[in-house]
């Protein structure tokens, strides 16, 4: 841990991401540095909110990684503060700015700056696997909770519907181990027009009794995605193709991101394009709706650049980015590239097939391997973040502190070579 600690400019970070000294909880006990030592801890360990908070009233390490003292006579009791940590970081992360502070306070300890490797990858999000029939049923569930509980503030009668009826019929279709086709689609349609008619419903009473009524940004949030979950089941049970699909009314920012992999065909999460640099991963760039990586290479060497200052020579990528403005790009500022031979062989050919030899070797294992470690050590393999903010800072800190334990032997080979 305190190897870990030094690799990170603390004070720099939190002044980079504008962090505040602002009250959470009674106890006003994390800095703006604390409470990006407790994000960083919290992927190091892969405890959950709870367990951190426990195992930071009892280890005294924790607590100097930290830079907090705990009384152990007054433990922090509020597990939540960790979440309201999160969020209010969240609220402020500026990848970009965050990454350049990283970069300049690691760059004396990297070597090899003029090679440039990019691939991307799918950090996947912690949800159920999304079909149409759970997706309605949960939209019904919600809409008719909510029914129920507007006519029992303003006492008045519930509106008649078939949701008794299409329960039964849900809950029977759920059991069953085949489904046929024909019953699936017979149950799709009354769970269209049930959804259809509980929106008619609340409608009614929103234009009768709006007044009497409160409503809190995220039911507002909740009712525009049910609506639009039904708009998109009727055209495709109609057979018409939908775009920009909603998989998840929790997590409406969520799109289908197709791999093309035997084990997942499909993976629900965000997509990040990432560039390595000796060994050390940067977010270039990061979205939860697919994207074509390979449009993204001028991008990643730009980016390179722009953090090491030193110009890029080398380039290793997988065949996705080989496209012809890439390989034009390349040609025309004289970097070398992993990418198959297009063409009659030049007259330094075997040079160049040793080289892209080494290129493909060095992106396939270090590259490609660190997207496991990241996700198999560093709490990125299935995010439970709740919200887009926070997903996509639990992939910052989890890169980065994956980062940071390689940065600790390169640190120390640095030293003893010094020495």
């Amino acid at each position: 841990l305190g190897r870990l600690h030094s690799v990170f400019p603390f004070e720099c970070m939190a002044k980079a991401a504008g962090l505040s000294e602002q009250r959470l909880g009674r106890r006003n006990i994390f800095s703006p540095s604390a409470k990006i030592a407790l994000m960083i801890l919290k992927a190091y360990t892969g405890f959950s909110d709870r367990q951190l908070v426990e195992h930071l009233n009892g280890n005294i390490h924790y607590q100097i990684f930290c830079g907090i003292m705990i009384d152990p006579s007054f433990p922090i009791t509020n597990y939540k503060i960790v979440s309201a940590i999160r969020n209010e970081m969240a609220s402020r992360l500026d990848i970009e700015s965050l990454q350049e502070v990283l970069a300049s306070h690691w760059k004396p300890y990297l070597e090899n700056l003029h090679v440039c490797m990019s691939d991307a990858t799918c950090y996947e999000s912690h949800m159920r696997f999304p079909t149409d029939m759970k997706l309605l049923w949960e939209s019904i569930e919600w809409l008719h909770r909510h029914i129920c509980q507007h006519c029992g503030e303003l006492g008045i009668r519930r509106p008649r519907n078939k949701y008794a009826d299409v329960e039964a019929s849900y809950l029977s279709y759920s059991k069953k181990r085949k489904r046929k086709i024909s019953r699936t689609r017979m149950l799709k349609r009354r769970m269209i027009r049930l959804l259809e008619k509980l929106l008619i419903q609340r409608d009614g009473i929103h234009r009768e009794y709006g007044v009497s009524l409160r409503y809190t940004p995220d039911y507002r949030k909740r009712l525009s995605v049910i609506r639009k979950v039904l708009v998109q089941e009727k055209e495709m049970f109609e057979g018409r193709k939908v775009s920009d699909r909603i998989v998840s009314i929790d997590r409406h920012y969520v799109r289908p991101i197709v791999r093309g992999k035997e084990n997942k065909s499909v993976e629900f999460g965000a997509k990040v394009n990432n560039i390595q640099i000796d060994g050390i991963s940067f977010i270039e760039h990061l979205s939860f709706k697919a994207f074509n990586e390979g449009i993204r290479l001028k991008d990643c060497i730009r980016m390179q650049q722009k953090l090491m200052n030193v110009r890029v020579r080398c380039v290793a990528a997988d065949s996705i980015y080989a496209n012809n403005a890439n390989w034009k790009f390349c040609t025309k500022y004289g970097i070398s590239t992993s990418f198959v031979r297009k063409g009659r062989a030049a007259k330094d050919e075997q040079l160049r097939r040793v080289l892209r030899s080494e290129l493909s070797r060095e992106r396939a294992t270090r590259l490609e391997g660190s997207f496991g470690t990241q996700k198999q050590h560093y709490s990125l393999s299935r995010i439970k973040a709740r919200n887009r903010k926070t997903e996509i800072l639990w992939i910052f800190f989890g890169i980065h502190t994956a980062n940071a334990v390689l940065m600790i032997d390169k640190i120390r080979n640095r030293t003893v070579k010094a020495v």
